[in-house]
């Protein structure tokens, strides 16, 4: 479809002090603990998702990951000044210009109020939608002050009545007539529209890298004139990866994500697959070439995994999923099941965004304990 632009009117932004990422301790547990409020979710990855057009202080491509981000360094040690705008990104193939740094943002999805609290932009959050499990302590209060527009994905006349100048959402589903609205829609309204790059549907999938979330953490905040703050994160992202000392030793690992039928699980595109990778493990489904995918209970079995990896959300909640493989007849014997070797990950920290490296953090210090 032909490329959607539009101009964000010109309002001045201020500037803030970066903020680090924290370091969250062990969210992730060895199976007997559970229903940590999280999320879990789908959602795709994208070829040339979301890419910097126009000249601006900082020119990113989220899609580009052919690096390693936890050996490579950070690009430059200068600091980043603000944004020169208009900026035009090109994102799940619909181009999007903004004139200023936006000021009202309804916020989709954990990982985009994720991303918008790290960068130091949570008082540009006017209202939030679908969030999926609890934001990391560091930012608990200020969370909670942020109104809650719906608790799953809004309607577009919800979000209109907050007067957004940007939509972003996790999920590129969020943008459709019987959700928050379509992209062209809203584009003729005034309201620019952002999709999390790896979260694209309308883009052929491409494997989603360390370096292309961070890449993402970089054009995102080139967007809200908040680059100083975003040079931080991904340089505290990046010393956080390079000290991972892997302890998977090999193991081959079943991630689980929802979807009682039929298990919806991490395939060999996405965010888990990455973390899987950086942490030693070896993804049993990841010859399949999707972010996820769903199979059947008896190719869950088949994999034999070493370990579980299960993810908590707030509409799938890891103690449930737990009871299932200890009673279902096709998953109770399986020796990861019998022993306990089952590891709890919020979802919201698997969808790609800042909390990747949680994520991997998380899962690498329980396979550790496990030993």
């Amino acid at each position: 479809m032909p490329p959607v632009s539009f101009t964000v009117p010109t309002v001045s932004a201020s500037s803030r002090a970066g903020r680090r990422v924290p370091r969250v301790r062990l969210l992730a547990a060895v199976v007997a603990v559970a229903a940590v409020g999280t999320l879990t979710g789908c959602s795709g990855s994208a070829s040339g998702a979301s890419t910097t057009t126009v000249p601006a202080t900082t020119q990113v491509d989220p899609s580009a990951g052919a690096t390693d981000a936890s050996s490579a360094a950070p690009a430059s040690t200068a600091e980043p000044g603000s944004t020169t705008y208009p900026v035009t990104v090109m994102n799940c193939g619909t181009e999007v210009t903004f004139a200023a740094a936006p000021q009202r943002v309804v916020a989709i999805k954990s990982t985009s109020t994720d991303m918008l609290l790290a960068l130091g932009q949570g008082d540009k959050i006017v209202g939030t939608a679908f969030q999926d499990s609890p934001v990391v302590e560091q930012y608990a209060a200020e969370a909670a002050n942020l109104p809650k527009l719906a608790d799953k994905m809004p309607g577009s006349e919800a979000v209109l009545a907050l007067t957004p100048d940007l939509v972003y959402s996790g999920w590129e589903s969020a943008f459709a007539g019987d959700a928050a609205g379509e992209r062209t829609t809203l584009a003729g309204l005034g309201v620019a529209s952002y999709v999390e790059p790896s979260a694209c549907r309308s883009s052929a999938p491409e494997k989603v890298t360390f370096d292309s979330m961070l890449a993402e953490v970089s054009q995102v905040g080139q967007i809200m004139d908040a680059n100083a703050q975003a040079a931080t994160v991904t340089g505290d992202l990046h010393q956080r990866l390079a000290a991972i000392q892997p302890a998977g030793a090999g193991r081959n690992v079943v991630w689980w994500s929802s979807d009682s039928k039929s298990p919806y699980v991490g395939a060999g595109t996405g965010a888990p697959d990455a973390i899987m990778e950086k942490v030693g493990l070896k993804n049993a489904f990841g010859d399949l070439g999707a972010p996820w995918k769903n199979v059947s209970w008896e190719e869950f079995a088949s994999a034999n995994p070493d370990v579980i990896v299960v993810a908590d959300a707030t509409w799938s909640k890891a103690e449930t999923k737990i009871k299932r493989l200890k009673g279902n007849a096709a998953t109770k014997d399986l020796d990861a099941v019998k022993n306990d070797r089952i590891v709890v990950l919020p979802f919201a920290a698997t969808e790609t965004g800042v909390r990747n490296v949680d994520a991997a953090e998380q899962l690498n210090d329980a396979l550790a304990a496990l030993q």
